[in-house]
């Protein structure tokens, strides 16, 4: 399966559940890919405060809500190996610009 780094995206947001429940603000720093498929995914890392980070960790509900006003459905894709780090790596399912709007 082949990919196509499409750039960099960051920026602030708040996280919070589908169900309403709010984890707080959030910066999100990732790198997109387009697939052969012609899907855009994309992965990196989101830092927050440490508690909000345990809260949130382990849902498959999220939702970032960016200060451009775009939503990115977002999962954790590692172990958090230590509940004091104010990071951790995600992936984004959907939500993503199309090809042509990423910054290079």
């Amino acid at each position: 399966m082949s990919m196509h780094y499409l750039g960099a995206m960051r920026g602030t947001g708040r996280l919070a559940g589908s169900d309403g429940q709010a984890f707080g603000p959030a910066d999100y720093d990732v790198d997109g890919y387009l697939m052969n498929t012609g899907r855009v995914v994309a992965s990196g890392e989101l830092r927050m405060p440490a508690e909000a980070l345990t809260l949130a960790f382990g849902r498959n509900d999220l939702r970032l809500f960016t200060e451009d006003l775009g939503v990115l459905t977002v999962r954790f894709s590692g172990k958090r190996q230590n509940p004091n780090e104010e990071a951790a790596h995600i992936d984004v399912t959907e939500g993503l610009p199309p090809p042509k709007k990423w910054r290079h």
